[in-house]
């Protein structure tokens, strides 16, 4: 079965799988096809009543620098693990209609939350945007300490696809993380609530693995269970409708006067200028390079 995967890795060890998102040049950009593997390998994973657990990491320098925002993402037409009508994950809509892609993407995001198994993530070197979503929706987090968590596109682009800075951060942190988009460290993070550990590097993979490994101890059914309770806490308390909401949110905010520059910038000028024109005046990211323009008028404004 993992053969049939080109975008993921999938493989099994007594009562663990990993699913390693492998598109290391990318830096694990998620592309559709991508997204569409690893949902297939978590049901597989689901449906072996020899697994217990699932274990989320990725290849390279990174565990994901998000969506895939190059034509890229949307290649798979001949892909098995996309909808032949939208060429996307399959989610049980097809999403048809202008902005629809936030709404999509938590719709996929919900089976993994539904999901009868724990998911643990396992986050190095960068975890942006998309990739902080990603993340967010298995039920652990395992970070290493200096991995950079945030959410760049706020700056430029629009709101964040699903909002859940509110469910897992302060509120003051919450809200700088979905205003600015700077990145916070996997350190920061674990303080803040995020993710369950922080540990150096070189350790990651080890922690994440004797972690795992301690909550396949219980049985099959009983994480079933205590899973699908906790989830109803927080169902409750209104998640999903918190991150619908966010989704009408992030459409409204594409609409706005300066919602198209990105894109423009990045069909006349290439991707990696739009994105050096997003995060210069912040000198991170790709705005650290010399060519991007540190001093830029604000969006709009030009």
């Amino acid at each position: 079965m993992a053969a049939d995967y080109h975008d993921i890795m999938y493989e099994t060890d007594d009562r663990l799988a990993f699913v390693t998102l492998n598109r290391p040049d990318k830096l694990n950009a998620l592309s559709n096809n991508l997204r569409g593997e690893m949902i297939h390998a978590m049901k597989e994973a689901e449906a072996d009543e020899n697994i217990a657990v699932i274990v989320l990491r990725g290849t390279g320098r990174a565990f994901s620098s998000g969506y895939d925002l190059s034509p890229a993402r949307a290649a798979g037409e001949d892909s098995p693990y996309v909808d032949p009508r939208s060429l996307l994950p399959d989610s049980g809509s097809t999403h048809p209609g202008p902005m629809e892609w936030a709404r999509h993407v938590v719709a996929t995001n919900w089976v993994i939350w539904e999901l009868s198994k724990p998911v643990v993530a396992q986050v190095h070197g960068y975890c942006l945007a998309g990739g902080t979503e990603l993340a967010t929706i298995c039920d652990f987090r395992i970070v290493a300490e200096d991995a950079q968590i945030g959410y760049p596109p706020v700056r430029a682009m629009t709101t964040m696809d699903m909002m859940w800075a509110p469910w897992h951060l302060p509120m003051a942190k919450a809200r700088e993380f979905a205003y600015v988009g700077d990145s916070f460290s996997g350190t920061e993070m674990e303080r803040h609530g995020w993710a369950n550990y922080a540990v150096p590097g070189d350790q990651l993979a080890d922690f994440t693995d004797r972690f795992a490994r301690r909550m396949a101890h219980i049985d099959n059914d009983m994480l079933m269970y205590s899973k699908r309770a906790v989830n109803r806490q927080y169902e409750l308390m209104g998640i999903r409708t918190g991150l619908w909401s966010g989704t009408e949110i992030q459409g409204l905010s594409s609409y706005r006067p300066a919602g198209g520059e990105f894109g423009r910038r990045s069909r006349e000028e290439g991707l990696k200028a739009a994105l050096e024109w997003r995060d210069g005046p912040f000198r991170d990211f790709r705005g650290a390079y010399d060519s991007a323009p540190k001093d830029r008028p604000v969006a709009g404004t030009e």
